[in-house]
């Protein structure tokens, strides 16, 4: 007996079964949950309050938040559903629609992702998929050097990547190793450097 292959979810689809015990993103079709480590976890969290803390110091208008979904799509065109470590929308933005759920189909401000094992993933996929939906600013947080030399260098070391779009909207990539303090539009202020997440995980 030949059994059927599963139907591919779409982005509302996903939305309506999106199970309530922990964060998921829709993966070609699929309902994928997001395991991440404690330490993982930790380094999100940092980052996290240290934006919001921003946001209060200089009465910015961003809200902070990390249950955030974003429809986006491929190359091939496949509609993804993607659930950032970190997302910065604009207060105006957000309160848009008080009553609709935290998922968007529409570019925000500033995402972040925290570099796991399947680095590709941040470092090609989402980073082809947020470029196409035209999110302004994109980190990646490589704070355990886990992608390839052709990013970190040799030897591979850890890096902050800011990726900025530009006027033809395609992002440019800024890395930030060690003591260097990360250039972000979104927060021209913030004191932050790869290092002082390393010292927080020490």
């Amino acid at each position: 007996m030949i059994q059927a292959k599963p139907k591919a979810l779409t982005f509302d689809e996903f939305l309506k079964v999106y199970p309530e015990d922990g964060r998921y993103e829709l993966v070609d079709g699929k309902i994928v949950r997001i395991l991440a480590t404690r330490q993982h976890e930790d380094v999100a969290d940092y980052i996290q309050d240290l934006l919001k803390e921003e946001v209060k110091h200089q009465n910015l208008n961003y809200k902070v938040s990390n249950r955030i979904v974003l429809a986006t799509l491929t190359q091939t065109g496949v509609e993804m559903g993607r659930n950032p470590d970190v997302s910065v929308i604009s207060r105006n933005q957000w309160r848009s629609n008080r009553s609709a759920y935290t998922a968007l189909r529409e570019p925000i401000q500033l995402e972040v992702e925290v570099v796991s094992t399947n680095w590709e993933d941040d470092y090609d996929d989402k980073f082809d998929e947020y470029q196409r939906l035209g999110i302004n600013e994109y980190w990646i947080v490589d704070y355990l050097a886990l992608g390839s030399r052709s990013y970190l260098g040799n030897p591979k070391e850890p890096a902050i990547f800011v990726h900025v779009l530009d006027e033809d909207l395609k992002y440019h990539r800024t890395r930030f190793q060690g003591d260097e303090r990360i250039a972000s539009l979104t927060f021209p202020n913030l004191d932050f450097t790869i290092n002082k997440i390393l010292e927080s995980e020490g």
